[in-house]
C-alpha cells in the first residue's frame, strides 16, 4: 500500500525493539508510521482511530491482521489461552471496525480486510481457540459486508 502512495500506519502491541526496527527498515522511504496499541482493548482502539485520523486524515483502508496462538488441546486449554486468542484474533476486528466505520460511511468510501485463516474452515489439532476465532472473523466479515455495501464500504476476509 505504501508503494501505491497510501499513507500507512503499522500498529503493534508494545513490540520488541528488533521488530520495531524491522518495521522502520521495511517502511523507510514511504509515508509510513508506527503506532503502539493493544488491539484487544476497545477504548485503546477508539483512541488509536482518533489519533490516526487527526494526524493523517481519513482512515480509508483498515487491514486487521492481528493474530496470536496459544496452542493446546481443548482438554488441557486454560481459559486464559482461549480468551487471549479470541480477544486478539477476533475481538480486535470488532474494536477497530467499530471505531473506523463511522468515518468510512460518512465519506461513502472504505475498505476493510480481515485476515482470516484456512484453519477457520478446516480446523487444526491443538487450535480450537485459533480456529474458532478465525472462523468467527470470516462470519464477522461477511455480515459486516452486508451491512456496509450500500454505504460504499467493502469488507473481505
Amino acid at each position: 500500500m505504501a508503494e501505491a502512495g497510501r499513507k500507512v500506519v503499522a500498529v503493534d502491541v508494545a513490540a520488541p525493539a528488533e521488530r520495531v526496527e524491522g518495521f522502520r527498515t521495511a517502511l523507510d522511504g514511504f509515508d509510513a508510521h508506527i503506532e503502539t496499541v493493544d488491539v484487544a482493548d476497545f477504548d485503546a482502539c477508539a483512541a488509536l482511530v482518533r489519533k490516526v485520523e487527526d494526524a493523517h486524515g481519513a482512515l480509508d483502508i483498515l487491514v486487521n491482521n492481528a493474530g496470536i496462538t496459544r496452542d493446546s488441546t481443548l482438554r488441557k486449554m486454560e481459559p486464559a489461552q482461549w480468551q487471549a486468542v479470541i480477544d486478539v484474533n477476533l475481538s480486535s476486528a470488532f474494536n477497530l471496525c467499530r471505531h473506523a466505520l463511522d468515518g468510512m460511511q460518512a465519506r461513502g468510501f472504505g475498505r476493510i480486510v480481515n485476515i482470516s485463516s484456512v484453519s477457520g474452515q478446516t480446523g487444526n489439532f491443538g487450535q480450537t481457540n485459533y480456529a474458532a476465532a478465525k472462523a468467527g472473523l470470516h462470519g464477522f466479515s461477511m455480515s459486516l459486508a452486508r451491512e456496509t455495501a450500500t454505504k460504499g464500504v467493502t469488507v473481505n476476509s
